[in-house]
């Protein structure tokens, strides 16, 4: 299962694409709304999640996504199942990902040490460990970051890529009329 967290504040593009193009790809996508089902976005947008952080179970757990956003960046870091999401990931070699500001939550618990990662400008500090990639999207073994909501959708491709195959990411990309 693929966990997409949803915290008031959120990016909703950062979030939405990537569970848009995932699910065209056939992958298992759940948004996880932190603190209640209905989460509103950074613009004023409600979402209804498809579960409460409380469901949330490491038994299926194949990945883990942050959106970016403010607020919703700050609420996903207050989130001890959140927390606990990307540390179980990073511990058992499951991808974790971060778009915008979101890197920072996996800088502040330390796992991009070593790593080379990417955020929206001025969070550059909060990458604790990191060297500073000057890509887009940036993987690093099982960790991806993304730079900001105007990659969303090619970071929503690179996982598709990563999770099943560049080909699948392809039609993807043909099929939406994508040019990166």
């Amino acid at each position: 299962m693929i966990y997409v967290f949803l915290a008031n504040g959120f990016e909703e593009v950062e979030a939405l694409a990537p569970v848009d193009i995932l699910r065209r790809a056939g992958l298992e996508v759940k948004t996880v709304g932190v603190g209640g089902k209905v989460v509103t976005g950074s613009h004023g947008i409600p979402v209804t999640a498809d579960l409460e952080e409380k469901d949330v179970t490491t038994d299926d757990m194949e990945m883990v996504v942050l959106p970016g956003g403010m607020p919703g960046t700050l609420n996903l870091e207050k989130s001890p199942i959140v927390c606990a999401s990307a540390e179980y990931c990073a511990k058992n070699g499951l991808y974790v990902a971060a778009i915008c500001a979101a890197p920072s939550v996996l800088g502040h618990l330390g796992l991009l040490e070593g790593k080379n990662a990417i955020c929206f400008p001025g969070f550059e500090g909060e990458l604790k460990g990191a060297s500073l990639s000057e890509k887009h999207v940036c993987v690093d073994g099982k960790t991806v970051t993304a730079k900001g909501m105007g990659v969303a959708v090619e970071f929503g491709l690179t996982l598709v890529s990563l999770l099943l195959s560049e080909d699948e990411a392809q039609k993807i990309r043909t099929g939406i009329q994508c040019m990166c």
